[in-house]
This record gives structure tokens, C-alpha cells and sequence, in this order.
């Protein structure tokens, strides 16, 4: 079967997050943006352990469900177009800090584990170690190697994923306290490293220039601090429903069909820059000034395209003899921002998502999967579904982010947007036939 997988998200018990992040709308968002495999996030907080014992059943091989009473509560909610399955596999994000050579080490890791007693003893061991009870992402004092170490003890099943590597702070390629390659992190080791998450400010076409990674299945995921921010990248398998085949898939890439995309410039760690001073710098631009801030003189977040571009050993035009495909997408609240010309988060966004919804079904799949003229067929607008067409075309305006900033990804001039609607209408109506030819003639990047 072919699913979407989100395996990187995190509870109420971690920072800065939603006190909506519990399993039941987890599950409720899960499925209306189409996906059909959701990490647990944050396993290791003993009081959220103890919500997927109580709320959680075991499913197939490795995966878990909610209860059937809870289920049925959360079904009864949904559009009868989101009533897919959802499951939860067991996982946790690790945040390491800890001095190696001449540098202080930030990394994060995502761990996963197929059963409750594996994940319990992991807990167990990294308890001994740091406080575990005051983060559903802990910080713990503890080399990236002996991590591994305590994973892989585990039971061979469980497996370790470096956590969005190119992110400056907090990462195993980040500028700020990184290493320049995955082996150098992990040591001896290494080997049992398979896949890394490439984090939203970069995409696999970036990743692809360095050789050194050719090796790793690269993965993304949303990195969800609230439910309604599932799926904003997942991965795509077509492997059996459970754990094991999906790991094996991410070993293999028999089975993996690739990931959906923010664009990179999305992200908010894309370009170097300091935000305090609007500053935002491309990386030669920052490297012409020898990475200092031109308002305030101090050091510059250096982004990771910077970082990407330090570390390359291809040109953009070099590919890897295999790589899994990727696409780019926009999330539908954004895409009918747009449209209506009001924020993502407005009363007028909702309402529109939720028809479009009942009438199409799940956010990814209306992203991804319809075809437009399906979409055109039941949307009931014509701007959503030549926005969707250009996005799917990579016909987009792009504003990048840095330096914590999210960027902005624009599917129409302003003047598109402004002008009388019905003659704004009749020019993307005949502007569309070209769109929908590039999506047409444009395959899944490779």
C-alpha cells in the first residue's frame, strides 16, 4: 500500500508546544491532512508514557492505535472523507550537549522503538543519566556516539536518525555547533546510521551535493509543535502497514517512495542573516562581508544553504546515481491565504479548508494526488486550483527565510490578486492551460 508517514512531532509535555498535542487530536488532524503513520514524539516523558500506555493498543507489527471508545469519539468528528486509518509508532527527540575536540556539540536525534518495553528501557537508561521529566525533548549531557550506543542496545530493531542535520543551533551538519560529516559524529558506530532528516529549510536536491551523504535515505518530517502543523513534510512508503517494513524500506529504499517537500526557502533557517536587524543575506553576499552583520556588527546566523554550500563536492547540476523522487508543497491553509488575500490562521481560512475537505478529502492528497481537474470539478474556485497547479509546477515566487524567520512561498503576483477579480479570472483561466502543461511534462524530482 501506498501511505504518507509523519515520524517526527512532538507532545504536550515538550516546549513551546500546544497543550492540543495529545494523542486524540493527533489522530483527528492526522487524518485530515491524510496521514496514515504518526510518531509519538517525546516517549521518554514519563507522564506522556503513560497517556499511550492508557490510550494506546497495539496494531500491526511495531504500530500502534487508539483505544476503540476513543476512536469512535474522534471519528464521529471528522468529514466522512478523512475517515483513513491512523497509527502512532513509538518515538522520541534527543537533545544532546556536550563538549568534543575544540567545539561544544548540539545535536539532535530521533529514536524509535517498536515496543513498549524497548522505549521503557531506553528511558531507563538515559533517566540515569540527565532529567528526563522536564522535556518531552530532554537535554541530556551525553555524547552522540553513547546515545547510539544505548539505542542499539535496545534491541536491534530500535534505530536512531540524525534530527534536521543542517539546522545552524541544534544539528550534526549545523554551522553553528555541528561536524562536517555523519561518521565524525557517531564514531565507530556510524554505520548504524541509515537515514537523516533533512529539516525543512533544506530539500533533497540540496542534500544531493554533498557525496558523502549518498549513503543515507534522506526522510522529512513536519517537526509538528501543534497538530495542524502534521504533514507539513512526511514521508512516503509503499510497504505492508508496520514498523518493521518501514524500517527496512529506510534501509533499503525498497519501498520508499521519497518525501513531500516545504520549498526549502520556506524554512527559517534557509539564508544567513541576523532577524533583529532585517538583515537577510545570500551566502555569498555574507561571505563578502566575512559572515559579520552590517547593522550591528556581530556574527551572522549563517543558514543552510551556507552550510550546505561550505560542504559540497558537486555542482547543482551533479546527481547521485540513486535518489528517491520529492515533490514541493505549499500547505492548503496557505495556498487559500492566498486566495482570499487574509492570514493563514483566519476564520475565513478554516471554513474553506473544512468544504474543501468534505469535498476532496485529505489536505496531502488535494496537494498531491488529485488531479486538477478533478479538483477544479469540486473545488468550487477558480484561483485554488491554478494555485495548486502552479505549485505543482514549481511556478512559485519565493522570499526566504533566516535567522528563525519563516519564509514565504507566493503563487500569484500581487497584481494578479488585486486587480477586478473577474478580469484577474479570465487572465489566470488562459494563463492556466501553460501551468498545467509544465505539471504535466515535469516529473517527480530525481
Amino acid at each position: 500500500m501506498r501511505f504518507y508517514a509523519d515520524l517526527h512531532i512532538h507532545s504536550k509535555y515538550s516546549r513551546a508546544t500546544s497543550k492540543d498535542c495529545d494523542l486524540e487530536n493527533l489522530s483527528f488532524w492526522g487524518r485530515k491532512k491524510g496521514i496514515t503513520v504518526i510518531g509519538t514524539g517525546d516517549f521518554t516523558h514519563p507522564a506522556w508514557f503513560d497517556e499511550i500506555k492508557e490510550k494506546l493498543v497495539p496494531a500491526e507489527p511495531g504500530l500502534f492505535r487508539l483505544r476503540n471508545d476513543i476512536e469512535k469519539q474522534v471519528t464521529r468528528d471528522l468529514p466522512g472523507s478523512c475517515h483513513g486509518a491512523t497509527r502512532f509508532m513509538l518515538s522520541v527527540e534527543i537533545s544532546t550537549i556536550y563538549k568534543k575536540g575544540d567545539k561544544t556539540r548540539k545535536i539532535h536525534h530521533l529514536i524509535y522503538a517498536p515496543t513498549l518495553q524497548q522505549a521503557a528501557l531506553i528511558s531507563q537508561k538515559l533517566g540515569r543519566i540527565g532529567n528526563i521529566k522536564s522535556d518531552g525533548r530532554p537535554i541530556l549531557g551525553l555524547d552522540s556516539r553513547h546515545l547510539l550506543e544505548i539505542v542499539l542496545e535496545a534491541g536491534e530493531d530500535c534505530y536512531l536518525v540524525p534530527a534536521h542535520i543542517w539546522t545552524p543551533w541544534f544539528a550534526v551538519l549545523g554551522s553553528k555547533s555541528g561536524f562536517d560529516s555523519i561518521s565524525e559524529c557517531y564514531g565507530d558506530l556510524a554505520a548504524h546510521i541509515f537515514a537523516v532528516e533533512t529539516g525543512l529549510s533544506s530539500d533533497p536536491e540540496m542534500n544531493w551535493r554533498i557525496s558523502d551523504l549518498d549513503r543515507y535515505r534522506l526522510v522529512s518530517n513536519s517537526d509538528a509543535h501543534s497538530p495542524a502543523k502534521l504533514g507539513r513534510e512526511a514521508c512516503i512508503f509503499t510497504t505492508d502497514l508496520d514498523y518493521f517494513s518501514m524500517r527496512q524500506a529506510l534501509e533499503t529504499g525498497k519501498g520508499y517512495a521519497g518525501t513531500t517537500e516545504f520549498f526549502p526557502e520556506e524554512g527559517k533557517y534557509h539564508m544567513d542573516g541576523h532577524r533583529k536587524c532585517r538583515v537577510r543575506l545570500s551566502p555569498e553576499e555574507s561571505r563578502e562581508l566575512d559572515g559579520i552583520c552590517p547593522a550591528c556588527k556581530k556574527p551572522l546566523t549563517l543558514g543552510v544553504l551556507h552550510r550546505v554550500q561550505e560542504l559540497a563536492d558537486r555542482t547543482g547540476e551533479e546527481r547521485p546515481e540513486n535518489t528517491d523522487p520529492f515533490v514541493s508543497l505549499v500547505p492548503l491553509p496557505e495556498v487559500i491565504a492566498e486566495t482570499e488575500q487574509v492570514g493563514p490562521n483566519s476564520k475565513k481560512v478554516a471554513k474553506e479548508y473544512e468544504r474543501l475537505l468534505c469535498k476532496l478529502g485529505a489536505e496531502l492528497a488535494i496537494l498531491n494526488d488529485i488531479p486538477l481537474e478533478e479538483i477544479r470539478n469540486l473545488s468550487g474556485s477558480s484561483l485554488i486550483p491554478e494555485a495548486i497547479a502552479r505549485m505543482r509546477a514549481g511556478d512559485v515566487t519565493r522570499e526566504a527565510g533566516y535567522d528563525g524567520k519563516y519564509g514565504r512561498i507566493k503563487l500569484f503576483r500581487e497584481d494578479e490578486l488585486k486587480r477586478d477579480t473577474t478580469i484577474a479570472l479570465f487572465d489566470l483561466e488562459r494563463e492556466s492551460s501553460t501551468t498545467r502543461q509544465k505539471e504535466q511534462d515535469k516529473p517527480p524530482k530525481k
